[in-house]
């Protein structure tokens, strides 16, 4: 969804070419696969870091003209690390694949849907569930390669099993869908939960780094302006809902066409999951009450 731009700026520069491995840091190379979409933008970005022996974030999707590419753009370079940032079918499949070449581990906080406290409903249509890593990680781990090392760091919200990783020594962030550099991230319940996505971006402030390294888009040169700007944009969406609620406009298809006026009729779908995490958020505050169960279909009002 986007921000209202008044709000968030976003680097649109960041151009890549598709399938050509192209240095963008010291140490850290971009790969992006050519699967845009409205939910992609131009497609996701596959980090490399390292020179020889190398970690790969978020490999991508399966998807075989993407896979020759990568294989073609890593050569002769060791793999020694896969570090997936969470279970979302652009992200994680190719680790598969990429594991069955090169023997590398596969690093993460675990299954889809896995940060969930209780078993529900299954969880979204787009999510990976093919996906166990070897290894599983946990907030403040220190995961070492040769000549770098990934400081995990939790940020639910987007998904339950989102993890960020922290470039030790670079105050750099490679942030997968929490932090995106082209568009606010969607939260999608029963997986995606607004209020363990305000704290994972809160929990961000509270960090020094200088530059994040989104799965998709360009790089956040100023994060701590760049986050506070998301969390504004939340507070922004919770009193259009409010204020919806309050002038008597009672279901979220409603909701989504007086709040998110000119969407792209492909982002509907993915509007309305963002309004109902907002109201299960409000919900558990004792601000707006369902008439019934809190899903896509129901009814609500003010508390």
């Amino acid at each position: 969804m986007k921000a209202r731009q008044h709000a968030i700026s976003f680097d649109r520069n960041f151009d890549a070419p598709y399938e050509q491995l192209t240095e963008v840091a010291a140490n850290v190379r971009h790969l992006l696969a050519h699967n845009p979409s409205p939910f992609t933008f131009k497609g996701t970005g596959v980090y490399v870091v390292g020179r020889g022996r190398v970690a790969v974030i978020d490999p991508g999707p399966d998807d075989s003209q993407h896979l020759e590419s990568l294989r073609r753009a890593l050569g002769q370079e060791t793999v020694t690390h896969i570090l997936i940032t969470h279970t979302h079918r652009d992200h994680s499949p190719a680790a598969k694949v990429l594991k069955a070449w090169t023997g590398a581990k596969t690093y993460g906080f675990g299954p889809h849907g896995s940060g969930r406290e209780s078993e529900g409903p299954a969880v979204e249509e787009g999510g990976d569930r093919d996906f166990v890593p070897d290894i599983a990680v946990r907030n403040g781990e220190l995961i070492k390669g040769d000549g770098f090392g990934f400081r995990c760091i939790h940020t639910p919200g987007h998904t339950s099993n989102h993890m960020s990783y922290a470039l030790e020594g670079e105050q750099a962030l490679f942030t997968g869908d929490h932090v995106m550099g082209w568009s606010t991230s969607v939260v999608a319940p029963p997986d995606g939960d607004m209020a363990f996505y305000r704290a994972s971006l809160k929990k961000l402030l509270e960090r020094e780094d200088r530059v994040y390294w989104p799965t998709h888009g360009g790089p956040i040169r100023e994060p701590k302006r760049y986050v506070a700007a998301l969390i504004a944009h939340r507070d922004e969406r919770e009193a259009d809902i409010l204020a919806a609620l309050k002038d008597g406009v009672a279901t979220i298809p409603a909701m989504v066409e007086r709040i998110y006026v000119g969407l792209d009729t492909r982002l509907k779908g993915a509007a309305a999951l963002s309004v109902l995490a907002h109201l299960d958020e409000l919900i558990a505050k004792r601000l707006v009450i369902a008439e019934g169960e809190a899903k896509l279909s129901g009814r609500f009002r003010p508390f």
